[in-house]
């Protein structure tokens, strides 16, 4: 099954490569954020790749972890939320937390002791290799839900305002494709992830990551041109 992860690898790096090419001509902020995430979403899933084609050790899980399972989401909610509401107060504040979020990820995560059995497996679950209750295994719960649901909330507003505008229907529909690929990730992949099903898992990767770039595409469609109104009124 390394495959699947393998090709969501490929697919979040060019997506990586579209958002960092659309960053250098607009300056955007929220471009180098989502860049970012999917950079990240790339080197964790060429993590699990190599976990499923080889054998899983602590720095292969840590990459997953670290990469996949926390950061990448904080970083896609950032760049929503910049997206939507500028300012030098909340460019600060998404600043600060996100640089609070990342030291404490890596220090958590980094410092935490682990079931080396665990590691056996396909697909090494967190619960199992950190531990219920665990502070490491309860980041993802602490940090990765609450982003997402900034994400989806965020997205899901943005496609409101676009509602019924026709020249505005591409970047409609592709806000509502990217919602759909990060929810197919968060929802799904995370529901496999904790039970060990690494098949399902895979897949959930490539289709989520893969129905986020289709929206971004769609997204970036040049507006339709309008018709202009004969003041005859023909």
């Amino acid at each position: 099954m390394w495959v699947f992860p393998l090709a969501a690898a490929v697919v979040a790096f060019a997506f990586a490569v579209s958002l960092g090419r659309r960053f250098a001509r607009s300056r955007r902020i929220s471009l180098a954020m989502w860049c970012a995430a999917l950079a990240m979403y790339g080197a964790a899933s060429l993590a699990v790749a190599a976990g499923a084609l080889f054998d899983w050790n602590r720095t292969l899980f840590e990459i997953y972890w670290i990469l996949g399972a926390v950061l990448n989401v904080p970083f896609l909610a950032a760049g929503e939320i910049h997206l939507l509401r500028r300012g030098p107060v909340i460019d600060l504040l998404v600043w600060v937390v996100l640089a609070f979020v990342i030291a404490y990820t890596i220090a958590v995560t980094r410092g935490a002791a682990i079931d080396p059995a665990a590691l056996t497996q396909q697909l090494p679950s967190g619960k199992e290799v950190f531990g219920d209750g665990s502070d490491a295994y309860r980041l993802p719960q602490l940090i990765s839900i609450p982003s997402y649901v900034i994400l989806l909330a965020g997205a899901l507003w943005s496609a409101w305002r676009m509602r019924g505008r026709p020249e505005l229907r591409h970047r409609f529909v592709g806000t509502l494709l990217v919602a759909a690929g990060a929810t197919i990730t968060a929802a799904a992949g995370s529901a496999f992830a904790a039970v060990g099903n690494l098949p399902a898992f895979a897949i959930s990767l490539l289709a989520g990551v893969a129905v986020m770039y289709l929206g971004f595409l769609r997204a970036s469609e040049p507006r339709p041109a309008i018709p202009a109104t004969d003041p005859s009124g023909r």
